[in-house]
């Protein structure tokens, strides 16, 4: 792995890239401050950026993920020509256990698995090109989740935001943010509301930070006062990405998500979900089947390496809530808009 940086904020930012036959990742732990881009050769190393948060966000993890097979069976024929399909195991299964919420990046491999069987010889042109088709379909879904969640949003709208579902998270133009954008430039939208999301602060660092390069209207808020901004000001809706959506309609996001939905629905505001079908895990019945992830405590301990709490204290840092079906008014995907999500609703689109 190597890196290069670039003259913030002049360049178009790009979070996942093939080029020169490595994969490069935008290092967003450095954002907003800096824009570094790190280089990777190896699925292994690619999984050590994925936990590491280099790189985030559903989409982005499944497209990195792919990649990173090609990087896999780039070496496995190297070492193992002939047991290449054997030799790469050891890699996919690190590669898998990365994050354990994110369907996505289990989706991208299985995807990639799909074209195992079918190859004769060499195997990275073929796995180059799936993992590209893979990139590819993923913008053009943010762009047509976009459009379709732009309709439920009326003119002049004020809406909140958590975590950061932009171009960061996915293979470009984004989720949650995508739909912002195609609101905004439809001029449905008034201003977004950011909330901060401790404690990585993605709102702070990363959503608010994109929504400026657009030149979109955007306010920093602290997590804990969301309540409150929806009990002042005419807050349309509450739009959010998704890292794995159960049959029933069940959403798993950000830590957080759960609480501001909460917030949503005894303040009359609509919550839309935006996640591509790739999001959607119709073999998980409900939420409570879901994994959730739980990082190192010393995130939550400490800010900027200084220790803010006690020494010795106890902490709990859960990546993900669930906020159940009956909370959301619409998931936006690809394929369509499931509003007031249930099982039969979830069956009848992605069945």
């Amino acid at each position: 792995m190597n890196s290069n940086k670039s003259d913030y904020p002049n360049e178009k930012f790009t979070a996942v890239k093939w080029n020169a036959g490595r994969l490069t990742l935008l290092d967003q732990r450095k954002l907003p401050g800096e824009i570094i881009y790190l280089n990777y050769d190896s699925a292994t190393a690619v999984a050590a950026a994925i936990r590491d948060m280099v790189v985030r966000g559903a989409p982005a993890i499944g497209i990195a993920a792919a990649y990173a097979v090609v990087l896999a069976a780039r070496l496995a024929w190297r070492e193992a020509s002939d047991s290449w399909c054997e030799s790469i195991e050891t890699d996919l299964s690190t590669l898998s256990a990365a994050r354990p919420t994110a369907v996505n990046l289990h989706w991208a491999i299985t995807e990639m698995r799909k074209v195992f069987n079918g190859i004769e010889g060499e195997p990275e042109a073929i796995l180059l090109e799936r993992a590209k088709q893979i990139h590819d379909e993923d913008i053009a879904a943010n762009h047509e989740m976009g459009r379709l969640g732009a309709e439920l949003i009326m003119p002049d709208s004020l809406v909140i935001t958590h975590c950061n579902a932009g171009a960061l998270a996915t293979g470009g133009y984004g989720t949650a943010l995508g739909v912002i954008r195609s609101a905004f430039n439809k001029g449905s939208i008034q201003k977004v509301f950011a909330s901060e999301t401790r404690p990585w602060f993605q709102g702070a660092r990363l959503t608010s930070w994109e929504l400026q390069q657009e030149h979109i209207p955007v306010n920093l808020v602290i997590d804990s006062a969301i309540a409150s901004l929806m009990a002042s000001q005419k807050i349309a809706w509450l739009i959010v990405g998704s890292d794995r959506i159960a049959a029933n309609g069940d959403v798993a996001n950000k830590i957080g998500t759960y609480s501001h939905a909460v917030s949503a629905r005894y303040h009359g505001v609509k919550v839309m979900v935006v996640a591509p079908s790739s999001t959607i895990d119709m073999q998980i019945e409900s939420g409570a089947n879901i994994p959730i992830e739980y990082r190192n405590t010393e995130e939550v301990t400490d800010f900027n390496r200084t220790r803010i709490a006690p020494d010795n204290i106890e902490a709990v840092n859960p990546t993900f809530d669930i906020t159940p079906a009956k909370l959301v008014d619409a998931i936006v995907t690809e394929k369509g808009i499931v509003q007031a999500p249930d099982t039969k609703k979830m069956l009848a689109m992605f069945g």
